[in-house]
């Protein structure tokens, strides 16, 4: 048993009351009329930027998006350009220095332009080590708020593994209130959107 199954063991053994989830059938999440259109407009607003593939080849687009990078990580069939695979990676450290990462993201968020990555890659460090963050998503899967988003998610069923929502650069103005891309994750992330 690893160490994290013993200590959910022993929280588990010593919980006394169990309360029931409440109702949240009544709650009136936000929707929107577009919400292809407020998901854009909010992944931009947040700092990413959000783009079309619109029958364009996926490497060709990066090359043009990213001209400069050397280092490509990607996991995906379609990515023929990359340089590094976050399955075949020695350790997550491996993947230091990475200039693009290109993800798959499984559905977006109107609300907060929130993207939900679950792992699909053996080294989930791409999703965060990388300079850049690419993330492909199907422009059809928009949902319109956190409620329809986690209810996408069957955490009792199928799902097993790690996932994060992923919303724009990475950015802080923590110290000296001074803003700072990049500090915990990319510095830039890209949404390319697929066709229907």
């Amino acid at each position: 048993m690893s160490n994290k199954e013993d200590i959910l063991k022993r929280i588990r053994a010593n919980v006394r009351e169990k309360y029931d989830m409440p109702d949240l059938s009544d709650i009136r999440a936000i929707t929107y009329a577009d919400p292809l259109a407020q998901f854009v407009s909010m992944s931009q607003s947040v700092g990413g930027k959000v783009v079309e593939l619109a029958g364009r080849d996926i490497n060709e687009l990066v090359r043009e998006l990213y001209p400069d990078a050397k280092e490509i990580a990607s996991n995906l069939p379609e990515v023929t350009i990359a340089t590094r695979n976050p399955d075949t990676a020695e350790s997550a450290q491996a993947l230091n220095g990475t200039d693009v990462g290109i993800i798959r993201g499984q559905f977006g968020v109107a609300e907060n332009g929130c993207i939900w990555i679950p792992q699909t890659m053996k080294e989930k460090a791409v999703c965060f080590i990388s300079e850049n963050l690419v993330i492909l998503l199907p422009k059809s899967q928009i949902v319109n708020n956190m409620h329809e988003a986690y209810r996408r998610i069957d955490f009792d069923g199928t799902y097993d593994g790690y996932g994060t929502f992923i919303s724009g650069p990475s950015k802080t103005a923590d110290i000296a209130q001074v803003l700072v891309m990049g500090a915990q994750a990319a510095r830039s992330v890209t949404v390319v959107l697929l066709p229907e």
